[in-house]
């Protein structure tokens, strides 16, 4: 999804050719699952971070042209709105020195965007929702030029027969409902998207192991209380996005509609070429894009899976000996609020799935038990009680103090990971922010509690922290 593309409207015949390239290349790809067909050496890691331009007195700034003409790095690219754009950290492999080429990175990377942003007289900020956007500035005006966005407007649009875009969210003391006529809306949410290229026999292991964990990442990472005003839940971006991109698919076993975003409907059994499956029966082509026949690369079959937003996406990559190999893309975690926070997040991540896949969590937490974790943890972060193994019903605190980060120092620790930075990252940070209960959502939320709903000042102070590298249960208010 991240390839420019060179028109923005299609005929039904471009839809036909499209569904014909899409079906070779699945059974070219069900050819490389029943070979083996894929690099199996080792664990590398990847990020995408998204996040937002403001200008001096903290509203959001629609001018990431400029900004990314003045930056001028690959890694830095457009997103859906002109308020926003995107970082990329290269893949780097879960060795000793990870932690220090992710931190050095992320900074390197943060601080070029921040220096050209302030020649701009703007700001960069990392946040889940910004708190000072309004709905009127999410139209198209304000959309980036990049053709593929236009288009992905107009072909969600025509998947609905141009039915309007309708938002409801429901706080515990507050409630949004809007009517959106195009996608402008997703631009609202921000993320912090990581990337896990792990090896083809357990793949599926893993897959179904980010599924459990979904829930807990969401806990720590929540950051997106307030939208335009209104205090929801703890991580509002998560039913925003699915609501704001929301187009017909298919129903699942249960009766209930599956859309393109989406945390899915069951574990894998035994491959992830399940899920390439679904896309092909499930998923309408949105961007019938023609790469030529017979495409070694699956350009195809890569784009089409790129306009399924899955909390968890199973991604086929090429390294650079030209040999596929598979990623898991965990999409759960807002953007910020800092470095160390997002190291610490990306860092637990990694180790909590080397934990727990051997574990086969599926057969203790049932899929349905996972998504009905995932939503409770979206609307109470670090607040919610999750079910767990044996069926427990637990908070997610205790499940996190308890097991899950012990559990990811364990299996860090067997890779070599080195230890201080380690201790600093998933004790001295992560466990500290669990214990206090402030993430990026307490704080918000424990802001505007006590000056009221000053959002500038609020993204101000915001900015000042993160600015510091302070970790968010430092924050002072």
């Amino acid at each position: 999804m991240g390839r420019e593309i060179e028109k923005t409207e299609f005929s039904e015949e471009d839809f036909q050719r499209f569904r014909q390239n899409l079906r070779k290349e699945t059974k070219v790809l069900m050819e490389w699952f029943s070979t083996s067909g894929f690099e199996s050496e080792g664990l590398r890691c990847g990020l995408e971070l998204e996040a937002w331009l403001v200008d001096e007195s903290f509203a959001p700034a629609a001018r990431n042209e400029e900004f990314l003409q003045r930056v001028n790095n690959p890694l830095v690219v457009a997103e859906l709105s002109k308020y926003n754009f995107e970082l990329n950290v290269e893949p780097h492999p879960l060795d000793r020195n990870f932690c220090s080429f992710l931190c050095n990175r992320l900074r390197t990377l943060w601080q070029s965007c921040s220096a050209h942003a302030g020649d701009m007289g703007c700001h960069a900020l990392m946040t889940g929702i910004l708190p000072t956007l309004q709905d009127r500035m999410l139209t198209l005006d304000n959309i980036s030029p990049l053709q593929r966005f236009h288009a992905l407007n107009r072909e969600i649009l025509k998947s609905r027969e141009r039915q309007p875009l309708r938002i409801h969210i429901e706080g515990a003391s507050d409630r949004l409902d809007l009517v959106h006529h195009d996608v402008m809306a997703e631009a609202a949410t921000t993320s912090l998207q990581i990337h896990f290229q792990v090896p083809f026999s357990k793949a599926a292991a893993f897959y179904n192991v980010a599924h459990v964990l979904s829930a807990p990442m969401a806990a720590l990472s929540a950051n997106s209380p307030f939208l335009f005003g209104r205090e929801l839940w703890h991580e509002t971006r998560i039913p925003l996005f699915e609501q704001a991109v929301n187009t017909p698919s298919f129903v699942d076993r249960e009766g209930r509609p599956v859309s393109r975003v989406t945390f899915g409907h069951g574990y894998v059994r035994n491959s992830l070429m399940e899920v390439f499956l679904e896309n092909l029966d499930g998923y309408p082509p949105l961007l019938p894009v023609c790469f030529g026949e017979g495409s070694a690369m699956l350009e195809h079959l890569r784009l089409h899976n790129g306009t399924i937003w899955r909390w968890n996406r199973p991604l086929i990559g090429f390294g650079e000996s030209g040999k596929p190999h598979l990623r898991i893309e965990h999409r759960v975690p807002a953007a910020g609020p800092s470095i160390p926070d997002m190291v610490a997040n990306i860092l637990f991540f990694y180790g909590a799935m080397l934990h727990l896949q051997p574990e086969v969590p599926q057969t203790e937490i049932s899929f349905e038990e996972a998504r009905a974790n995932f939503y409770e943890a979206a609307r109470m972060g670090l607040d919610a009680t999750l079910t767990w193994t044996g069926g427990k019903r637990l908070p997610v605190r205790d499940i996190l103090l308890q097991h899950l980060i012990p559990g990811a120092i364990l299996a860090l620790s067997e890779l070599g990971i080195d230890s201080r930075e380690m201790r600093y990252y998933l004790v001295d940070i992560l466990a500290q922010r669990v214990a206090s209960g402030q993430n990026g959502a307490a704080w918000q939320k424990a802001f505007v509690a006590r000056y009221g709903p000053d959002f500038h000042a609020m993204t101000q102070a915001c900015l000042e922290n993160q600015n510091s590298n302070l970790p968010v249960h430092q924050w002072s208010l």
